[in-house]
């Protein structure tokens, strides 16, 4: 990155957006995350199983479920792994520095990219995988509220980071695939 890019727009609205997407994510778990489940070093709520209906739309442990539609819930439960409860196994620690390396290496890209597409995606992905990691670092898992299933099939249940995430590693494709670049001319 050189100093004539520092003052391009795409770096201000890329970081604009980065900010919002872990502003958001932290906010609604703050809102919905009991404070008894902070504890850093251990999990308070992690192991919290119970499925039940909560009186309050705040200080949740985990296993509270609310129906919203017949094909939506609002829930918390807690994902000890990566995407999809994978490498749930391995420590939280470890996670951590899965999630620390990925994150150092998008910050790498974001900074030498010269997309502006390419950056903002980069942006969502950065913001979302640092919530998701504070979320490691003080809950002791990922705290994930949205689900989405329609009679038996159940999809994965997610939060305003995974969206996030999500959008960002779209706008990658799309600058993969070349879709909004500019066409060269036919000689």
């Amino acid at each position: 990155m050189n100093l004539k890019s520092v003052f391009h727009p795409s770096i201000y609205i890329s970081l604009t957006m980065a900010i919002l997407a872990f502003g958001l994510d932290r906010a609604h778990k703050a809102f919905a995350v009991s404070a008894d489940c902070i504890a850093i070093g251990t999990a308070n709520c992690v192991e919290v199983f119970t499925s039940y209906v909560p009186f309050a739309m705040t200080g949740w442990r985990g296993g509270e479920v609310v129906r919203v539609t017949d094909f939506f819930d609002y829930v918390l439960v807690w994902n000890t792994g990566i995407s999809y409860g994978l490498f749930d196994s391995l420590p939280v620690w470890a996670l951590g520095v899965v999630m620390l390396v990925a994150i150092v290496a998008l910050s790498i890209w974001w900074a030498r990219a010269d997309s502006a597409l390419v950056r903002l995606g980069l942006a969502f992905c950065i913001g979302g995988a640092l919530s998701n990691a504070i979320d490691r670092l003080i809950y002791g898992a990922v705290a994930d509220f949205f689900h989405l299933h329609w009679g038996d099939w159940s999809f994965y249940i997610f939060n305003i980071a995974d969206v996030a995430i999500t959008v960002g590693v779209i706008l990658l494709i799309v600058d993969l695939l070349g879709l909004g670049k500019p066409q060269k001319p036919a000689n």
